[in-house]
């Protein structure tokens, strides 16, 4: 199994850099035994517990914690909404410049639905001379997501309700759109990528901050559109915690299996 790419690690927790296409854990549904959570077991020889999960398609930042304490805490700062959590997404169309959108999610057919909040920002767009019915060009929009709650597929069905549906997203998305980018750029994965999580450390109480850069499968797309090829020239906003920002960001990887 390939290792993951550390991007932070201290006594109590270590992140990485999750490629597309990796479950963070095996499931009752999904028992796959290459997961996220065994790799960085065998990478560091000792056990680790899951705080949070990445959907399987989407890639970037994952913390595990290495003690069952160290779990417990950082989870409760999750439960409590104190850990911010920011995702870039490729999407169909042109977003507004920012927006926040408040729609509920059903976890289940015919469940009442759970509050969902996401707040969004334009990055970059980009109009293709590369028709998808009923048009005879194809416009995108990169946006920085900042998600209130944690809703399953939340990204992903937010901006379905919206009408601007993830590239790659085989469940929400659009295929035309998708066929598109398989077709001129060879892109096969879901664009949501998890750039960064910030949070008040829960033993030191330093404020955290961890980015995961781009793939270089990412950056070649984004430079075949001429965005910036980077989380940095983004203008990911760091420091947003008062106190110290602890950033740590992996070295270049092979791009994602999937």
């Amino acid at each position: 199994m390939t290792e993951l790419p550390v991007l932070f690690r201290d006594e109590h927790y270590v992140a990485v850099d999750k490629p597309g296409g990796l479950l963070v854990h095996r499931t009752r549904l999904a028992p796959d035994r290459d997961v996220a959570m065994r790799r960085v077991r065998d990478q560091l020889g000792q056990h680790v517990y899951p705080v949070h999960r990445l959907d399987r398609p989407t890639s970037g930042v994952l913390v595990f914690a290495l003690s069952s304490d160290a779990a417990r805490r950082l989870a409760t700062l999750f439960a409590e909404h104190a850990v911010s959590k920011v995702y870039h997404a490729v999407v169909r169309g042109y977003t507004p410049e920012e927006a926040v959108i408040d729609h509920p999610i059903r976890l289940e057919k015919g469940a009442e639905g759970k509050p969902a909040v996401s707040s969004y920002r334009l990055l970059a767009t980009v109009e293709l001379p590369i028709p998808v019915a009923p048009f005879q060009t194809s416009r995108y929009s990169l946006v920085e997501v900042r998600p209130e709650t944690g809703r399953r597929h939340q990204i992903r069905r937010h901006f379905r309700h919206i009408s601007h549906p993830l590239i790659g997203d085989t469940e929400y998305g659009k295929r035309p759109h998708n066929q598109l980018f398989r077709d001129h750029f060879g892109v096969n994965r879901l664009l949501l990528m998890a750039v960064e999580l910030s949070f008040r450390h829960p033993y030191t109480d330093e404020a955290v901050a961890i980015r995961a850069p781009y793939t270089p499968e990412v950056r070649e797309l984004f430079r075949r559109l001429g965005w910036p090829e980077s989380v940095e020239e983004h203008h990911v906003g760091l420091g947003k915690l008062a106190g110290e920002v602890v950033v740590r960001e992996a070295e270049e990887r092979d791009p994602d299996p999937a």
